[in-house]
């Protein structure tokens, strides 16, 4: 976090005028069960404190006392002047999103939330790890802008893998990675028409490679790469989101 900050600090000493800082983070989100007022605060305080070693040290400058007293003797050490390097002021944030890390309703019983546990039929996409819920664009940014007073937000990636074949056409039909996508774009522009500032979308990823967890195996792109020729072959998923940016609409 200390790295962080002093990078924020070097990047507006050297750059140009103009320059705009700011991070990239895997949130870890909290949807509310239900939205009622109640749900939605109990979600946000989930998200604020299961953050709090890095989303909220850099943009509040100090850790929860929860997350503090978790690990006991193995709490960081810091200085008041080293929290200040820590939030030093950003121009925007990014966060990566792909799935509701949790499910909470409002509890009488400290600490005023429950997690509610995953069935084990929830839908997911083709990773194993992908639990599908596109609502989580919406509470994501939502809770960006709630939680932290984020002016601008940056989706800097989302996406999901797909079992996408070549059919005897020649063409990827990802109809599923197309439902995804429109069900995502749909919630962020939720979350945009109720005046979250979400400024840009950022798509994982353009073709398919080599993915850290999975190799060649799972496939995330919108172009489909032949790995041994070498060969590009656009998905539907390309048609959709190219007239998705081409009309700046969900279609």
């Amino acid at each position: 976090m200390l790295g962080h900050g002093l990078a924020v600090q070097a990047i507006r000493a050297r750059s140009p005028a103009g320059t705009k800082v700011g991070f990239a983070e895997n949130l870890s989100v909290a949807v509310p069960v239900i939205d009622e007022p109640a749900y939605v605060k109990a979600a946000e305080t989930v998200t604020r404190e299961r953050n709090a070693g890095f989303t909220t040290v850099m943009l509040e400058g100090r850790y929860t006392e929860a997350y503090l007293a978790e690990p006991g003797g193995g709490a960081p050490k810091f200085t008041e002047e080293e929290l200040k390097t820590i939030a030093s002021p950003l121009d925007f944030v990014g966060i990566n999103v792909y799935k509701p890390r949790w499910y909470v309703e409002p509890s009488d019983e400290p600490p005023g939330y429950r997690d509610i546990p995953l069935n084990a039929s929830h839908p997911k996409m083709q990773s194993s790890w992908h639990v599908l819920d596109p609502e989580v664009m919406y509470w994501a940014s939502r809770h960006m802008q709630k939680i932290w007073g984020a002016r601008s937000i940056f989706i800097t990636e989302n996406g999901c893998a797909a079992s996408d074949v070549v059919a005897e056409d020649g063409r990827v039909y990802d109809s599923d990675r197309v439902m995804f996508l429109r069900a995502c774009l749909g919630q962020l522009q939720r979350a945009t028409s109720e005046g979250v500032p979400v400024d840009g979308y950022f798509l994982w990823s353009a073709q398919d490679n080599f993915e850290w967890i999975d190799g060649f195996g799972n496939r995330f792109g919108l172009i489909y790469v032949n790995f041994d020729t070498l060969e590009r072959i656009p998905k539907l998923s390309a048609e959709w989101f190219r007239e998705a940016a081409r009309q700046n609409a969900v279609v």
